[in-house]
């Protein structure tokens, strides 16, 4: 207790410390400066403070280690890949006396905004009222025509709304954007949550600190009551791995227990939209949908559009699917909006907006027009639907009075030409948030997300908090995240005991159940392959090290002789990984060996190669693998050490995910088909092995190179003590079922994969792909290690082959073929 005193007391100097040396340095504008209690910004010091000491900088490495673990990721676009969530240390501290009116503007706004939305695809009075210009309305992208007269399924067209907002530096919080599209980010502030948990561990204990949980359950609630079944099957629809936000998609899929789907995973048939499964075509109820709306459905908006769902419109007008959010309520986003919504929600409500917009006057009105040239040098220019303009062809704000010239007259050409197609808005000033730069607090502005969804009863539930965008400098303009900028979770506390709820439900009214839930076939497809993949991968290697590590003596002379040695490099030729041996000197068998490697140049299969198509894998399939799996496939090539150092460390790496896979994924359908994959590519790498080094007349290096690639020498040591026979190796290495390197392992694991898998009618006669498996098996047992020559070894490659294109065909997405098959049942 003595010692637990003495840490909170360093801990308080350290924090009032911090919180002295970085006040002497602000002034008003900044919101720890200006809390009204410093209550909590002390608390959250003393905690920083208690986890990483006196150093900020190990604070802040210590919150980027924790949202790393949780494998938080963004993409900026034009990358390939993926870059860490930044995370500040330091949460944004809000006192539930101020969150309750910024909660009361939140509601107050999706409330008026789904009145707008609702009237414009509705009756239409705002604009016949002359409340709202039509060109407002129809000129903006985003007001999809086919949405006209359509009442979503529900009766709503929001069911989750954000609200971009900044702080004045006098306090007053006002309103930036409004994201209805498909509003991004309530997944990042569960990540930041949880990270900041984990580094602030007693946070929760001494302030009563808002929880995220409430919130996304009433999300799912609020989507489960909009469907007409009692137990409704929801997806998440993503526009697939290379979209920015695809990390988040993956987590909340997972933690809310969506389907995380594409377009080509689903299928409309007679107005109801289904999603294709192993096990057929399952019914799909709602859609959280995260692409463009214009994508959405190629027969109703954009014809050219691949990833949409054809005649899902049509579903959803037959009230038999839920989107969230309808296609088409984007157009109350447009800036030119702002412009507008003070005076609707005095008309439409009564009340002046709690969270009042930044000032912002659309050019498509002669006088707003005039006032904005006027006054250009202390205004932002910005796209009035947010497309790009002739005049701002990247679609972003500009400020006017840091246009040169030219650009200021090439603006004003355009403003006259075509001004509806702009707004002038002020320029906003945001206030400040301590953060850790170069081991000292400094401020940075920050602007703040909040995050509203429909419950269960159709009311707005406002998640608590959301997540703080803070710019890399102090340039209080900057709003958006980008390279080298910083997010913070945003907490929300006061001095009410808060209830430790959870998103899992009640024990007592928990229906048990093991099964994992549906499995769609792209997901199937993706685990399949990574099976391969790494199977591959571990397959090369292996001959890579047994080129190093048996070909070459410790002297530099031969330690296999010329003929295996050439076999092997005939083998890395044949699978494309390196190109021909010049010759068999030391360096030469070095050189190939680092092309099989790691080169990517010229087309070469190399083990970094093969990595990288793992990888993709692994990014498309967040939301089904571990974050210790996610991390592996997505560690650096090694570079340190000689070739067979580095070799050795990806072998290391390739066992560690051996190891998650064989102990720590659940013995579900989708760990079937993973394993399913490595056990084809391993017979298949085995069946290869023994046709290069297993022949008639191999020699003794030969076989030895064969029990190496079969990582079967200790067993054959240890069953064998004459030394190496052809016929003993061949038994061990391909027939032995006993052996879990052996074909016969590999065959008699795949044969009860393929016996427990969900098939598609119940006449039960086996499939083409359990048929082929059966006759694989058979070959296999009948064969005898005495008369094992190419003949059948080719027999049996080839019936491999032909079952991995029969599961595909039966399982995986094959155009629409799973559409057009016999018997399928429609659940």
């Amino acid at each position: 207790m003595a010692t637990r005193t003495a840490s909170l007391f360093d801990a308080g100097v350290i924090a009032d410390r911090w919180i002295a040396d970085y006040g002497a340095e602000r002034t008003r504008g900044d919101a720890m400066v200006d809390a009204a209690d410093p209550h909590g910004w002390r608390v959250m010091f003393e905690e920083l403070a208690a986890s990483a000491g006196e150093s900020l900088t190990d604070a802040r490495e210590r919150a980027q280690r924790q949202a790393d673990d949780i494998g938080t990721g963004f993409r900026v676009a034009g990358d390939s890949d993926e870059r860490p969530w930044p995370l500040s240390p330091i949460p944004l501290m809000l006192e539930s006396a101020e969150w309750a009116g910024i909660r009361r503007g939140v509601i107050q706004r999706a409330d008026l905004l789904e009145t707008i939305v609702a009237d414009l695809y509705g009756p239409g009075r705002l604009v016949a009222q002359g409340l709202l210009p039509a060109a407002v309305v129809t000129g903006s992208p985003y007001f999809l025509r086919p949405m006209q007269g359509l009442v979503p399924p529900g009766g709503h067209h929001l069911n989750i709304v954000a609200v971009d907002l900044c702080r004045g530096p006098t306090g007053e919080w006002r309103v930036i954007a409004d994201h209805v599209r498909g509003p991004v980010g309530a997944g990042y502030a569960l990540e930041n949550r949880l990270a900041i948990a984990r580094t602030l561990g007693g946070l929760q204990a001494r302030l009563n600190v808002e929880r995220h949980a409430p919130f996304f359950a009433s999300l799912r609630e609020g989507l489960c009551a909009a469907c007409e079944r009692a137990e409704p099957r929801l997806g998440l629809l993503t526009p697939g791995r290379l979209n920015q936000s695809y990390a988040e998609q993956a987590h909340l899929a997972r933690y809310l227990g969506f389907l995380l789907v594409e377009g080509a995973d689903l299928a409309v048939i007679e107005d109801r939209l289904y999603v294709r499964t192993i096990a057929g075509l399952k019914r799909v109820d709602g859609l959280w949908r995260r692409t463009d709306p214009t994508l959405l459905d190629p027969l109703a908006f954009d014809s050219t559009s691949t990833i949409g769902i054809p005649g899902l419109i049509d579903a959803m007008a037959a009230g038999n699917v839920v989107v969230a959010n309808a296609p088409g309520a984007a157009v109350v986003e447009a800036p030119a909006f702002s412009a507008f919504l003070p005076a609707l929600s005095a008309r439409l409500t009564g009340e002046g907006l709690h969270l009042p917009n930044i000032a912002t006057w659309w050019c498509g009105q002669p006088a707003e027009a005039a006032q904005v040239v006027d006054e250009l040098p202390s205004m932002i220019v910005a796209p009035a639907f947010g497309a790009p303009t002739r005049a701002l062809p990247d679609g972003q704000p500009v400020v006017g009075a840091e246009l040169s010239n030219a650009q200021r007259a090439a603006l004003l050409a355009d403003l006259e030409a075509r001004p509806q197609d702009y707004v002038g808005q002020e320029v906003v000033h945001l206030s400040t948030l301590p953060v850790v730069v170069e081991g000292a607090l400094v401020p940075r502005p920050f602007t703040l997300r909040v995050f509203a969804a429909r419950d269960g009863a159709g009311a707005w539930r406002v998640l608590p908090g959301g997540f703080a965008r803070i710019g890399e400098h102090a340039d209080p303009r900057i709003t958006a995240i980008g390279e080298g900028e910083w997010s913070a979770d945003v907490i929300v506390h006061g001095p009410v005991a808060v209830e430790p709820v959870s998103l899992l439900p009640a024990v007592d009214s928990l229906h048990l159940r093991r099964n994992p839930g549906t499995l769609p076939s792209r997901a199937a497809d993706n685990l399949f392959w990574l099976g391969r993949y790494l199977e591959r991968g571990e397959a090369l290697l292996g001959l890579i090290r047994v080129l190093l590590g048996h070909s070459i003596s410790a002297d530099a002379g031969a330690a296999l002789d010329r003929a295996t040695v050439a076999r092997i490099a005939d083998a890395l030729v044949q699978v494309g990984a390196a190109p021909p041996l010049a010759g068999h000197r030391r360096a030469e068998l070095v050189g190939m060996a680092r092309t099989a490697m790691e080169s990517v140049e010229n087309g070469w299969y190399s083990v970094r190669a093969i990595n990288r198509q793992a990888r993709g894998l692994g990014a498309v399939s967040r939301d089904r693998l571990s974050a210790d799996m996610i991390r592996l496939l997505d560690a650096p090539h090694p570079t340190r050490g000689g070739v067979l150092d580095r070799a050795g460390s990806l072998q290391r790496r390739y066992a560690a995910l051996a190891g998650l896979s064989a102990e720590h994924m659940g013995r579900t359908d989708g760990w079937r088909f993973h394993d399913l994959g490595r056990r084809i590519e391993r017979a298949l790498k085995t069946v290869r092995a023994i046709l290069s080094f297993g022949i008639e007349a191999s020699s003794a290096d030969d076989l030895s190179v064969l029990l190496d690639l079969a990582d079967s020498q200790i067993s054959y040591r240890q069953r064998y003590l004459t030394g190496i026979a052809r016929i003993a190796v061949l038994d061990l290495v391909a027939l032995d079922p006993g052996n879990p390197r052996a074909l016969a392992f590999q065959v008699a694991r795949i044969a009860e994969h393929l016996a427990a898998l969900p098939v598609l009618k119940d006449d039960g006669l086996a499939e083409p792909q359990q048929r082929v498996a059966a006759e694989l098996s058979a070959m296999v047992a009948t064969a005898d290690a005495g008369t094992l020559g190419a003949e059948a070894l080719l027999a049996i490659e080839a019936r491999l082959m032909t079952l991995a294109e029969a599961v595909a065909r039966r399982y995986f997405l094959q155009g629409a073929e799973p559409l057009r098959a016999a018997g399928l049942t429609l659940a």
